[in-house]
């Protein structure tokens, strides 16, 4: 996690129909937003599927991974964010890009996962380093929350044990960076819930 001063003011978007565009940084405790490489190279990882996907944005923070997402072509974003000052900034975030296709989820990931699932076909869970929600939410997101096929961006800290999921989850790509392991999952199965190959 970065200490205030260390804190970035804004953050920017990589590309898309808002590159270039900053989205403010709100000084919420946890808050820590994925540096621009891992941004970058998870992007380059989802473009194929990107473009039309609905797309969900876990322990949003400032929104940075849906708002990438939007800016190169999801038809939808979801952001869920329990603080309200980041949920804020969000919605002013969205208000000045003019986005269409968002909505913003003021609530606790874990109730807001426990309530009726939809499916969308791309999750980003990056959840402050400091709690431990990577498992629960990814045996939460199992319960309906995935189209088939999905991909589910996992972040946690460089060396951390790795988040428990469950087996018909592969990984598709990781990569660290400074201080941060990032890992793509390639979601796949019939509804009978036995492993498809790819």
């Amino acid at each position: 996690m970065k200490t205030r001063a260390a804190l970035p003011g804004r953050v920017r978007i990589i590309a898309g129909r808002w590159r270039g565009r900053r989205i403010a940084v709100p000084d919420c405790a946890g808050l820590r937003p994925t540096p621009d490489r891992v941004r970058e190279t998870l992007f380059n990882w989802i473009m194929p599927v990107l473009s039309g996907a609905r797309c969900l944005d876990l322990c949003a923070g400032t929104g940075a991974l849906g708002l990438e997402a939007a800016s190169r072509d999801a038809a939808e974003v979801v952001f869920v964010e329990s603080d309200r000052r980041a949920a804020d900034a969000i919605e002013a975030a969205c208000a000045r890009l003019q986005a269409v296709g968002v909505t913003i989820m003021r609530a606790d990931v874990r109730a807001w996962l426990a309530g009726r699932p939809r499916p969308f076909d791309i999750v980003f869970l990056d959840p402050p380093y400091q709690c431990d929600l990577r498992s629960e939410c990814c045996r939460l997101l199992d319960g309906g929350w995935l189209a088939v096929p999905a991909r589910v961006y996992v972040e946690r800290p460089r060396g951390a044990p790795a988040e428990t999921v469950p087996p018909h989850w592969r990984v598709h790509r990781e990569l660290d960076a400074g201080r941060v392991h990032a890992t793509l999952y390639h979601v796949d199965r019939d509804d009978a819930g036995s492993r498809r190959e790819p």
